[in-house]
C-alpha cells in the first residue's frame, strides 16, 4: 500500500473507524441482550423512569475497575460500558494510527500536529478527572 496516497490512509484509517463503530455497537447489543435476557419485561417501565436521584449514572459504579470486574461475572450494565469505551476509544485510535501512518510518509508537519492532538485527547481524557475544578 502506498501510504503516499491519501486515499490508501484514508482507506485504512476508514477501516479503523468502522470497525471501532461496528465492534462497540456488537458489544452494546450483546450487552442489551443479557440484561433483557436477566431481567423481566413486565417492569420495564421501572427501568425507563425518571428517577432524578440516579440521573446521570444510574445505580451502578462507572469506574474501570468495576466495569472489569463486571465484565468477569458478565454484568449486562459492564458489558455496554465496555461498549461505549470502545466507542469513545475508537476516534483517538484514529488520531494515533495517523501519527504513525505520518511518521511513515516522513510529513513532520502533520506528525507534530497530529501529536498535539492526540496529547490534548490522552490529556482531556487521563488527567482532567484528577483536576478538583472538573470533578464538580
Amino acid at each position: 500500500m502506498n501510504l503516499r496516497d491519501p486515499n490508501s490512509m484514508n482507506r485504512i484509517l476508514g477501516i479503523v473507524l468502522k470497525t471501532g463503530v461496528v465492534l462497540s455497537g456488537v458489544i452494546i447489543a450483546i450487552g442489551t441482550v443479557l440484561f433483557l435476557t436477566n431481567h423481566s419485561l413486565d417492569n420495564t417501565s421501572a427501568y425507563l423512569a425518571y428517577y432524578p436521584v440516579l440521573i446521570p449514572h444510574g445505580s451502578f459504579p462507572v469506574s474501570l475497575s468495576s466495569i472489569s470486574s463486571g465484565l468477569t461475572s458478565l454484568d449486562p450494565s459492564s458489558i455496554i460500558q465496555l461498549g461505549f469505551l470502545v466507542l469513545l476509544a475508537t476516534p483517538v485510535a484514529r488520531v494515533a494510527l495517523s501519527l504513525f501512518l505520518f511518521e511513515a510518509e516522513k510529513d513532520r508537519r502533520f506528525v507534530y500536529l497530529t501529536a498535539t492532538v492526540l496529547a490534548i485527547l490522552l490529556f482531556s481524557m487521563l488527567a482532567t478527572p484528577l483536576i478538583p475544578l472538573f470533578n464538580g
